[in-house]
């Protein structure tokens, strides 16, 4: 679909790019409902590595629902339906075992920013301007970002920037700690080499640290502590972990020769 553009690499990382640049990125029903059917596609993905989220052009990230579609779909129907589509959708991808960066180029409005902090990580554009500004059209998020926010930036904080509704530059954004604020145009980049050099670390590791971070997130405080727990241990057995340690030993053995 050309409204988002799908490109699996083949080193493991795979880009979605919002394509739909004459609006600002905005996503009609049937993009949303294709977002959907692609991150549902990448939990089958057994080479997946690292998933970055963009936007197509230089002015925007996304800019939300498209309001002049979704105006034709004005009941609470209507509305429970799509906004399922999208909040069943974002927590799929927060349930990927695999890092998820959001490339912010520019305007992350309304679900626009709602997308974005279902990413694990963002890397923002100097331009950007990010805003959950729903409460302008008289509206909560509906995508899960207010959960979201509460866990990013603690009860205060969430509520002043959901209540304000205001667009926030890029100071804001990197001082409340939403994104890592890169020079102008580079978002994607400082997106992809981050990812690069992730994907070259053993996938299993990799999904151990998604694993017990999400533990944190999403389960009391000894459960989460147990969790992590059960992750070390077959790491610790495995090849990646014994070849390490060999090649440290090794490197160690080398040392010593030469001092001697």
């Amino acid at each position: 679909m050309d409204s988002l553009l799908v490109d699996r690499r083949k080193d493991g990382v795979t880009i979605l790019t919002f394509n739909r640049p004459g609006s600002m990125n905005a996503l009609n029903l049937a993009t949303m409902r294709y977002f959907a059917e692609v991150i549902e596609s990448l939990h089958a993905d057994p080479d997946l590595r690292v998933l970055i989220l963009t936007g197509s052009g230089q002015r925007a990230f996304c800019s939300g629902g498209d309001l002049v579609e979704l105006s034709a779909y004005p009941g609470e129907d209507d509305a429970r339906d799509f906004i399922t589509v999208m909040g069943d959708a974002l927590r799929r991808m927060e349930g990927l075992p695999v890092p998820v960066i959001g490339a912010i180029n520019g305007y992350a409005l309304g679900g626009g920013s709602e997308i974005a902090v279902a990413c694990d990580m963002r890397f923002a554009d100097e331009k950007v301007r990010m805003g959950f500004v729903q409460i302008r059209l008289a509206l909560t998020p509906g995508w899960g970002a207010g959960q979201r926010l509460l866990r990013l930036l603690g009860y205060s904080r969430a509520m002043d920037v959901l209540l304000h509704g205001h667009v926030m530059h890029a100071p804001e954004v990197n001082a409340l700690g939403l994104a890592k604020v890169v020079d102008e145009g580079t978002a994607l980049d400082h997106a992809l080499n981050f990812a690069i050099h992730v994907a070259q670390r053993p996938p299993d590791v990799v999904r151990g640290v998604k694993a017990l971070l999400r533990a944190g997130l999403e389960h009391p405080y000894d459960e989460a502590l147990a969790m992590e727990r059960a992750i070390f241990p077959p790491l610790w057995a495995a090849e990646p972990h014994l070849d390490a340690v060999n090649a440290f030993l090794e490197k160690q053995a080398k040392e010593k020769k030469g001092d001697s």
